[in-house]
Order: C-alpha cells, then sequence, then structure tokens
C-alpha cells in the first residue's frame, strides 16, 4: 500500500512556544506533547522524536516499543542531570505504516484514530486520570471531556525509570484515513467535528491544517499537532 501524508502544528492562541513536536520519516510517523515547562517540554518532546528515529533506524518495526523505553530512560536521565529541565516529560503516539497494517506504540494522552467509511473510531486509549475514572464507571465520557483533572497523566516518558506502553497491531485498507494527535485538538474539537472535518476535506495536507485551524477557532488554548496517513493503492 501507498500512504500519502499530511501534518500541521501550531503553538495556538495562548501558549508562548510550541512543545509539541512530530515525526514523519516514512513508514515511521509520531507525534509527541512535552511538558514540563517552556525549554523543558521542548527537549522532552524533540528528545523522544530523535531517540525513535535513530532506534527505528537501527531496529526497524520489531524494535519500536524498546525505543520508546530508551526514549524514556533518556528523557528521565536528562531531566534529573539537568536542573533546568528537572520533571520535563512527553507523550508519545507512534505509527508504523506496513503493507495491509499499522503498528501503533503508545504512552500519554495524544491519540490516533481510524477514520473508516465516515466513521472515526479511537484506536489509542488516553493514559490519564479521568480515563481510569471512566473505566471504573465511576465517570461519563461526557463528563470526563471537561472534567478539571483531564490533563493529569498516569503515564508519560520521562517520569519515572520503568515505562509500560501499548503496543498494537491494525489492520488497514485503501481508503482508511489515520490521524496522529495531541490533546490541543482533542481537548477542544469533538471527535464529530473531527470526523466531519477529515470527511470534509481529500487531501491529506488540506485536512490537517483544517484541523489545527478548528482548534484554533474553539480557543487554541494548547498546541496543537496532528498528522494525517492516507492508505492509497499501490506501492
Amino acid at each position: 500500500m501507498k500512504i500519502k501524508v499530511g501534518a500541521a502544528t501550531d503553538t495556538g492562541l495562548v501558549r508562548e512556544s510550541n512543545e509539541d513536536a512530530y515525526l514523519s520519516e516514512p513508514p515511521l510517523y509520531a507525534v509527541a506533547d512535552g511538558m514540563g515547562g517552556h525549554r523543558g517540554g521542548e527537549v522532552a518532546s524533540a528528545l523522544a522524536l530523535e531517540t525513535l528515529g535513530e532506534g527505528f533506524k537501527k531496529e526497524g518495526a520489531e524494535g519500536v516499543a524498546g525505543t520508546v523505553q530508551r526514549a524514556n530512560e533518556a528523557i528521565y536521565e536528562r531531566g534529573s542531570r539537568d536542573r533546568e529541565v528537572a520533571g520535563m516529560g512527553t507523550t508519545l503516539t507512534v505509527a508504523v505504516t506496513g503493507e495491509d497494517s499499522l503498528h501503533l506504540v503508545h504512552v500519554g494522552d495524544s491519540r490516533a484514530y481510524l477514520y473508516r467509511d465516515g466513521e472515526l473510531k479511537p484506536l489509542t486509549e488516553d493514559h490519564t486520570m479521568v480515563q481510569e475514572m471512566v473505566n471504573e464507571g465511576s465517570l461519563t465520557r461526557e463528563a470526563a471531556r471537561n472534567h478539571p483533572q483531564r490533563s493529569i497523566l498516569t503515564r508519560a516518558l520521562g517520569i519515572g525509570g520503568d515505562l509500560a506502553v501499548d503496543d498494537l497491531e491494525v489492520a488497514v485498507r485503501p481508503g482508511d484515513r489515520i490521524l496522529l494527535c495531541t490533546d490541543g485538538l482533542t481537548a477542544t474539537v469533538t471527535d464529530e467535528h473531527i470526523a466531519e472535518i477529515l470527511g470534509d476535506n481529500e487531501d491529506s495536507q488540506d485536512a490537517a491544517e483544517k484541523l489545527v485551524e478548528a482548534a484554533n477557532d474553539a480557543g487554541g488554548v494548547d498546541n496543537t499537532t496532528v498528522v494525517v496517513l492516507d492508505v492509497e493503492e499501490g506501492v
């Protein structure tokens, strides 16, 4: 199969810097949302993607989960020895495209979605305190959307020595559209609106830019980054 890519990132209307980062090095794609203040967040997301890219060149798709573990260690060690970025961390959502499948590795509250036949389906689950409450049944999905603690992560790269990662394979086919995004999009734009934008914009780059625009139209309270992957016939 062939992949057509669109990507966009924006600081938003409130933040002074962009702590998000993305990687587009076919067949490897990723988004990362750094945290830990202006410098810390930028360093964490950049270090995660740098480590990921280097590891992929050596080990390929089979080694992605292990590479994410090494990125976690690199960020943790850097934060431990550099007071200016102490406590930094980052989310990381990785997609590796194959012949007829998508290999996903995920940590944090950035997300991967599958848009197929007009329907948007989440492929990842947020690693947040609020998501745990939803899973336990003590909070509805509707209430979770505006919960004051919705951004508190239970997993992220750089906040500890050990890290559990979600690692899964998803079957894909021509006509599918994969969306990777940071929570600057999903915290302000509903899944219904995301699906509408993906359905209305055939070109992957146009779709990516329109999604970022929608997040800014909704207040632009955070950095927003999206990568849109269109699965097409061919090689």
